[in-house]
């Protein structure tokens, strides 16, 4: 009898170490796979990078260049044993603290990222719109400004190298980090094209001119009138008048653009002599395109001009951002009198 007791608790002493060792291996898997191994301070998120064509070992290499995990070695084995590193996705991922191994693994597999919120404004050129998205996307600048000079494949959605720029509205948009520049603009004219709803389009056709017209008209209202949006109306309006009377435009805007020194404050008279179809001292009607993205209040300022008689304007010699309007041209003359003494007393001779 007393040796069936012995036995009996060898037995039960195995079966206990059995379960012991059991839940230690259980413990330490669940550990590697669902624990917190998220190391990043204070921070409330990390945001991980994985360009096109990226390779396992390149997103570990990221991972501990900047000290995201609190240990790579479980990540790497969590990361085989889903057959992660066949599945890499670029993107932008959002990593926040308490992930574990398990759940970064998982957002990375089914490449589930965090949009980039883009945003845009304050563009003149191609160039620079180009440069714009491309730091905030993963598409090089130089891919962009091929596609906005690609004639052919402009045509298919009605623009050309001049006009293409009033196809961007700046805004704010959510894009996946590695959208290339072929799906950059394909989104963004499908935005230009919900931009122009019903009531626009309405406005657009009572005012007889194209939505090329508008936005060029625009990015002339706003580079008159960049600081005062109560203001852009009542520019807007005056450009109408000048248009339906035959008028050169005369904004000097335009002559900076086509002068391509954004740093210019005062326009001269010989400048008005530059041979450019951006010049609208010597061309007449408006320029072949924007010169400037104009943002939405710009174009809806055009859609809704105000109207009045007024031919002329002219920047007020205080400074305020505000302009002085004319009907006539002797009115015009003392306005622009007091503002060119005001531009020589700040000393601003160029």
């Amino acid at each position: 009898m007393l040796f069936k007791n012995k036995i009996f608790r060898s037995i039960l002493l195995v079966i206990l170490i059995i379960m012991l060792l059991a839940i230690t291996v259980a413990y330490f898997f669940y550990q590697r796979i669902y624990t917190d191994n998220v190391s990043i301070g204070d921070a409330k998120a990390f945001y991980l990078y994985i360009p096109t064509n990226s390779k396992f070992e390149d997103v570990v290499d990221s991972l501990e260049n900047n000290h995201v995990l609190k240990e790579t070695a479980s990540f790497i084995w969590v990361a085989n044993r889903k057959k992660y590193e066949n599945k890499i996705k670029a993107g932008r991922y959002e990593i926040t603290p308490g992930m574990s191994n398990n759940e970064i693994v998982n957002m990375l597999r089914i490449g589930n990222q965090k949009p980039v919120n883009l945003t845009f404004n304050s563009i003149r050129t191609k160039s620079e719109l180009a440069k714009k998205i491309s730091d905030q996307l993963e598409f090089d600048s130089l891919s962009l400004i091929n596609l906005l000079n690609d004639r052919v494949y402009l045509k298919e959605y009605g623009f050309t190298p001049q006009s293409v720029i009033s196809m961007f509205i700046p805004n704010t948009y959510q894009f996946n980090w590695n959208k290339t520049a072929e799906e950059f603009f394909v989104k963004m004219n499908s935005e230009y094209e919900k931009f122009w709803n019903i009531n626009r389009l309405k406005k657009l056709k009572s005012l007889k001119l194209s939505k090329l017209e508008v936005s060029t008209l625009a990015s002339i209202v706003q580079a008159e009138q960049s600081v005062r949006n109560d203001e852009k109306a009542r520019v807007a309006g005056l450009y109408i008048n000048r248009i339906k009377q035959g008028m050169l435009l005369e904004s000097d805007p335009t002559i900076v653009y086509a002068i391509g020194d954004f740093n210019i404050r005062r326009v001269l008279n010989r400048d008005k002599e530059i041979d450019s179809p951006y010049n609208t001292y010597k061309y007449a009607g408006l320029p072949p395109g924007p010169i400037n993205l104009p943002e939405i209040s710009s174009i809806d300022a055009v859609l809704n001009y105000e109207k009045h008689d007024y031919i002329f304007m002219c920047a007020k010699e205080d400074f305020s951002g505000y302009h002085n309007f004319s009907t006539n041209l002797t009115q015009h003359n003392i306005y622009a009198r007091k503002y060119q003494l005001a531009l020589n007393k700040k000393g601003i001779k160029r």
